[in-house]
């Protein structure tokens, strides 16, 4: 039974505020900010079309593998997951699931999407699954549930999809030429560009990336002119960051290996050795670092992830539908020696650096400082929590490391690395445990009560510094 003064809805005006300081910093400095969210996964042609889903299903379950992993968990049927069950059939078994994922992030921000957009009060369950299916599928067939009004109505700014360099980028020009106040950015993912463990998929991927560039890549010179050919491309669209997934990156001091004949042998299909493969990877991400650099781009490296663990789903499902780990590999020395390369020849680009395994906190905001300079206020960036860590432990243990090592007030803040339409509440609960932290310490005397300068602080965090940082700007956009 409930106490007479709780109510049965926890998402208050006060959600994670627990304390009178932090219910200031939060109300009149952090919440009515606009987001800008410069990493995701939102298909630039959904913005583009200003696409209008059919269902609850398919705006909140398709693709969501966080909400994937706690069905299996609980061993609802992958049919009712990636399987052929119907759409309400589907929904139905995550309503049941929902009540099973108390102090899991899932818990919090499916009530606050719930809520946010659909303005929902109740706790999802089983019981009330169709009652909420249906409430929820009336709103979804209106105008102001189709993709840019849903962003829109979460004060989003700007979004920066994550795109191949083979992409077109039709879209994002497309939208540019409508003249919405919302701006959708692309940003440079050239992941498959070094991907090479697999020589007849990266062959092909040649071939596609090639006929981008309208080029025949028969060569590692003729590879970077091809990733030139596409950054020039990509800059004349918009595009002002790039993003990298790796397990971690890789540095040699000399020229081990003969990287022309590392290609050739690639060509002619041959699997390489570890060292080999690594040094194709460093000498490949080290000519694209020198190529944003130029272009005076931002750069991100996400570290730390162990892909596609669970080979027999992967053969059914593919990649990226919930098998991924944390890996725990070395970052330390290796990722000093590659900043430390571009930094000698004054190549370094803004960067921010983001870890997936939580005991390399400390190694990332540390790192961050040594090559802090150049009158660039926060050039390097210990990013915020990621995937796993992306949860309120994990942004406050990112919070906390960040500002024992660096500058927590030159941090640029949230993103939502996400696929759904419906995940931009992750803004409010990161500005909200923020603003609870600063406003724990001044009520434990640890900061004075400074309502003026904290507040620029949590204002800065939340959407100023990212808006200083990044270059976005509509006039990026060749419109010919």
């Amino acid at each position: 039974m409930n106490s007479p003064n709780q109510p049965t809805f926890f998402l208050s005006d006060d959600f994670l505020l627990q304390s009178d300081f932090a219910k200031v910093l939060y109300h009149s400095y952090a919440k009515n900010l606009p987001i800008i969210d410069y990493h995701n996964h939102l298909p630039p042609s959904e913005v583009n079309t200003n696409r209008q889903f059919s269902n609850l299903t398919e705006i909140w379950l398709a693709g969501d593998h966080y909400k994937w992993r706690a069905m299996r968990t609980l061993g609802v049927s992958e049919r009712f997951i990636t399987g052929n069950a119907e759409a309400n059939e589907k929904f139905e078994k995550w309503a049941f699931t929902v009540p099973y994922t108390v102090r899991n992030p899932l818990y919090h921000w499916t009530h606050l999407e719930l809520n946010r957009y659909f303005g929902l009060e109740e706790l999802l369950s089983q019981k009330n699954a169709a009652e909420v299916y249906a409430h929820c599928n009336q709103f979804l067939q209106t105008p102001d549930f189709r993709t840019v009004p849903l962003l829109t109505k979460m004060n989003v700014e700007i979004i920066c999809s994550t795109d191949d360099p083979a992409d077109s980028l039709d879209h994002h020009v497309e939208f540019a030429q409508k003249g919405n106040s919302l701006q959708l950015y692309p940003a440079f993912r050239p992941d498959k560009s070094y991907a090479i463990e697999n020589p007849e998929s990266y062959l092909s991927y040649l071939e596609k990336l090639g006929e981008a560039a309208k080029l025949k890549i028969d060569s590692f010179e003729n590879l970077l002119a091809a990733l030139q050919d596409r950054v020039d491309y990509f800059h004349h669209r918009g595009c002002r960051l790039s993003d990298h997934g790796l397990e971690q990156l890789y540095f040699f001091e000399k020229e081990d290996f003969q990287i022309e004949e590392l290609f050739r042998r690639i060509r002619l299909g041959k699997e390489l050795s570890k060292p080999e493969t690594q040094y194709f990877k460093f000498k490949t991400l080290q000519s694209l670092c020198r190529m944003y650099h130029k272009k005076g781009w931002v750069q991100q490296f996400h570290l730390g992830a162990l892909r596609n663990t669970n080979t027999h789903q992967l053969r059914q499902l593919g990649p990226d539908t919930g098998f991924d780990s944390i890996g725990d590999f070395e970052q330390a020395e290796a990722l000093a020696g590659f900043l430390n390369s571009l930094e000698k020849s004054e190549q370094l680009s803004k960067t921010i650096l983001y870890n997936l395994n939580p005991r390399d906190n400390a190694i990332f905001a540390a790192m961050i400082g040594n090559f802090n300079g150049g009158e660039i206020k926060g050039k390097i960036q210990f990013g915020s929590g990621w995937w796993y860590l992306d949860q309120k432990e994990g942004m406050e243990a990112q919070i906390n490391t960040l500002s024992n090592m660096g500058l927590i007030s030159c941090f640029v803040g949230m993103l939502t690395d996400s696929r759904s339409f419906l995940s931009f509440p992750r803004h409010e609960y990161f500005r909200r445990i923020l603003c609870n932290l600063f406003g724990q310490d001044v009520q434990n005397g640890i900061l004075p009560w400074d309502e003026k300068w904290l507040g620029k602080i949590i204002a800065d965090i939340c959407y100023h510094n990212a808006a200083n940082y990044f270059d976005f700007s509509p006039s990026n956009f060749d419109l010919k």
